[in-house]
């Protein structure tokens, strides 16, 4: 999934970045409120992990904009704000959830997972379609009960779309959850992940529509 991250902190940013993006997020860091509401005006994520207290334009008013725009990749606040009243502001502002800081990585992807199961209406932590079951937590994939090996993009493409069976996603909307601005897209590359998603998974699961993309349907 394509994460937008906003700190200014480098330190906090650097490791939030990586170790985001060894969860399997692909990150985007901005460390400024401009380029972040700018950011969000023309371009799209899955998640977005926002500060407040950020150079140029507070991040409360970057959330306040992107909103009233009808923005609704869901945001968690991460700020240093600890008093009641900035938790309730950041909510009612559209915020998703709200980490203080300091905080621990650990706890930050599991709100973000918890984020993830409520946009698309689960309960269960796990994706679970026939045989295939993928633990985001834990990033295991199994079919048939026996495990799955897949590569970091080909799990990420798998988790995409089983969080919507019987919803077609683009290829630019795939490229855009495995690759941020700084890595080059190859031509086939996609291509080349669904066809080992197919071997490994069964060459049913994934359904290609032609001139729209792809899908995994949903079961009867």
């Amino acid at each position: 999934m394509r994460l937008l991250l906003v700190e200014d902190d480098p330190l906090i940013g650097d490791g939030l970045q990586a170790g985001l993006s060894q969860l399997g997020y692909t990150v985007d860091w901005l460390k400024d409120g401009p380029s972040a509401a700018m950011a969000l005006a023309s371009d799209s994520f899955d998640l977005v992990v926002l500060d407040l207290g950020l150079p140029g334009r507070d991040g409360m008013s970057v959330l306040d904009e992107f909103r009233r725009s009808g923005g609704t990749s869901p945001v968690l606040i991460l700020t240093a704000r600890d008093a009641v009243e900035d938790r309730i502001a950041g909510l009612d502002a559209g915020a998703d959830d709200y980490l203080v800081k300091p905080f621990s990585l650990d706890e930050l992807a599991a709100r973000l997972r918890a984020i993830g199961r409520r946009q698309g209406g689960r309960a269960s932590p796990e994706l679970v379609h026939g045989e295939i079951s993928l633990d985001p937590a834990t990033r295991k994939v199994t079919r048939a009960g026996e495990a799955v090996e897949l590569t970091a993009r080909e799990f990420a493409i798998l988790e995409l779309l089983l969080s919507r069976p019987g919803e077609a996603f683009s290829r630019d909307r795939l490229e855009e959850a495995l690759y941020g601005w700084d890595e080059g897209v190859e031509s086939n590359a996609l291509e080349v992940y669904i066809h080992h998603l197919r071997k490994k998974l069964g060459k049913e699961l994934i359904r290609t529509l032609r001139g729209v993309g792809y899908m995994i349907p949903r079961l009867p």
